[in-house]
């Protein structure tokens, strides 16, 4: 006669580290995956619970891409060593997004630089100015960001984009700012700014190449918009 055992098995576990191993990043929800960089909650909520009050507190994932260390770590139940995980992945997948644009690959169209500002820029409170540098062969060189501003704009000087030009040896530079309103469509100031840069370009034998103007879904090019022809 057989010894009937009546110890169950335990229940499968399904925390967000058991459903990545099992299913895969795709399949987890932005506050499963912030729960595996936070690693544990505190008493009486979850790793998972803080990562949605998380997400709550600075409007969705880009806000709390945007928001500082010091803003994080002020959320009650993450601290600064979580806060500075969260602020560390966020800045991976950036350098991730912008080696998109590493050195020797060819710019085909704005919108392979519109793509990677957006990404760059995303839930971002303020503008920031980006010049992507070329060789002859419209290939990359390094990608600059020349400045940073306000939410109102980020007024830039053309020796701020061409001293680097010069330096480096760019024979073409494409430049790109994003709106953090997420409206693309160009300022009177944008227009002026990317006039100036053309007559600059011209006197240091430097082509600017285009202007794009990055908003959350959409972009504006200024070459794709005849304000001057993309050679």
């Amino acid at each position: 006669m057989h010894e009937v055992n009546d110890e169950r098995a335990p229940p499968l576990q399904h925390g967000p580290r058991e459903r990545i191993l099992q299913l895969g990043e795709p399949r987890l929800s932005d506050a499963e995956c912030l729960a595996l960089i936070l690693r544990t909650g505190r008493r009486g909520e979850g790793a998972e619970q803080v990562g949605q009050r998380l997400l709550r507190r600075f409007g969705g994932m880009p806000g709390l891409a945007a928001a500082s260390v010091r803003e994080i770590a002020a959320t009650a139940g993450v601290g600064p060593v979580r806060a500075a995980a969260l602020s560390a992945a966020f800045g991976l997948a950036r350098r991730l997004t912008e080696a998109a644009l590493r050195p020797g690959t060819a710019v085909r169209r704005g919108g392979d630089v519109a793509r990677i500002v957006r990404d760059s820029a995303r839930g971002t409170r303020r503008e920031s100015f980006f010049a992507v540098l070329l060789d002859v062969r419209h290939r990359v060189l390094s990608l600059q960001v020349v400045s940073t501003g306000s939410v109102d704009g980020a007024p830039v000087h053309p020796r701020e984009v061409y001293s680097p030009a010069i330096r480096d040896g760019a024979v073409a530079v494409v430049v790109a700012h994003n709106h953090p309103s997420g409206d693309p469509s160009p300022s009177a100031e944008d227009r002026v700014v990317t006039d100036r840069l053309r007559q600059v370009g011209v006197v240091v034998g430097i082509h600017l190449l285009d202007h794009l103007v990055v908003g959350a879904q959409r972009y504006y090019s200024f070459a794709e918009e005849a304000f001057f022809p993309m050679t």
